[in-house]
């Protein structure tokens, strides 16, 4: 279903005068390398429309000038559309990359494993799915005789333990690294790498948040990130238990070589910049595409204040379902991730679409 548009003036979005629009346009940049090579994503989503590819390699040239109008460039190139989505305001929640300890080798400190990607795992898109498989599948297990079959469910990966990447404290450290598509690692001899998504078993992902919230084990005014680990880790087999009510299960690669100084390599392929990326619906948005988001956050201090950013498209989650819903990525390490858990709040989406393009 195509979202409803209203198309909207720039002058008329609070806040846009104010934005840093260089630091857009930089984080817009790296989604136009990414465009302009044509390389394919790790998640592929909605196909961008080749007037966006082209603003892209305008916005490399812009950024290879001395003093980029950065401003002026989304203003000239793109045209503003108010997202009204059905049944109320938009829906932003936050995430982050953990930085937590890890091992190469189980042991009693780290006895929990971090999965690569079996070899018999398909991907493939929730619209092309074999038939015969469930609704929202997007994976399979491919059988000796080629045949394909659902994917196991977490449980049954959790039993099995395949092929260990490396191994973290406990399955809530794990469980959140999946939740969050990434995570840095530090090992005892102080060396560092980072966990890159590399796939997922296919079946729909279930919040466990809002689980605990509806049965009443979470007040939702109370729900937070350090909440629900307190939750999980009380009484380890009931964590577990509610942990694999999400039968989804994420599947990564160890990348040695990175730059700490860039977020993790996400859905799109590049690098995220904090609080200029966001996590998109990909069957209803291509990557690429700017958003402003105006909401009442809070965002940086603890305290609701005003969000008004220009933010790319550079990422999705299986959560992230509709038009006015996105994920704001804040960055590495503990302070990200209070405040990243603390974003669960109504906000206003506008999209920018290229001139030309009809909505």
């Amino acid at each position: 279903m195509q979202p409803r548009l209203e198309s909207v003036d720039f002058e008329s979005l609070a806040g846009w005068s104010e934005d840093d629009h260089l630091s857009a346009l930089r984080a817009f940049g790296r989604s136009a390398q990414a465009l302009a090579s044509g390389e394919a994503s790790p998640r592929p989503g909605r196909p961008a429309p080749p007037e966006l590819v082209e603003i892209g390699c305008a916005a490399l040239r812009e950024l290879a000038a001395a003093e980029p109008d950065a401003r002026r460039f989304f203003e000239t190139r793109f045209r503003p559309f108010r997202i009204v989505p059905e049944g109320g305001g938009g829906f932003l929640t936050g995430y982050y990359e953990p930085c937590v300890p890890a091992s190469t080798a189980e042991s009693e400190a780290f006895g929990w494993p971090i999965l690569a990607r079996p070899a018999d795992l398909v991907t493939f898109d929730p619209q092309a799915a074999p038939g015969g498989f469930p609704s929202g599948v997007s994976g399979a297990r491919r059988l000796e005789d080629g045949a394909l079959v659902p994917y196991p469910d977490r449980a049954a990966i959790e039993a099995q333990r395949r092929d260990p990447v490396l191994w973290v404290r406990d399955a809530v450290e794990a469980f959140l690294i999946q939740v969050q598509g990434s995570a840095q690692v530090e090992f005892p001899d102080s060396s560092r790498a980072r966990l890159a998504y590399d796939g997922r078993n296919g079946l729909p992902y279930t919040s466990i948040g809002k689980i605990l919230i509806a049965e009443g084990e979470i007040a939702e005014s109370a729900m937070s990130l350090a909440a629900l680990k307190a939750w999980l880790r009380h009484d380890r087999e009931r964590g577990l238990a509610m942990m694999r009510r999400n039968r989804s299960f994420v599947f990564f690669k160890l990348v040695e070589t990175f730059d700490p100084a860039l977020g993790p390599v996400a859905g799109a392929g590049v690098p995220l910049t904090p609080l200029r990326s966001i996590a998109v619906d990909r069957t209803m948005w291509a990557y690429g595409l700017p958003f402003w988001i105006n909401a009442d956050l809070p965002w940086s201090n603890g305290r609701l204040e005003p969000f008004r950013r220009l933010m790319i498209a550079q990422d999705t989650g299986s959560a992230i379902v509709g038009a006015a819903r996105a994920d704001i990525f804040f960055g590495s390490g503990a302070e990200a991730g209070e405040r990243a858990g603390a974003i669960r709040h109504r906000g206003g989406f506008v999209v920018l679409l290229p001139q030309g393009r009809a909505p």
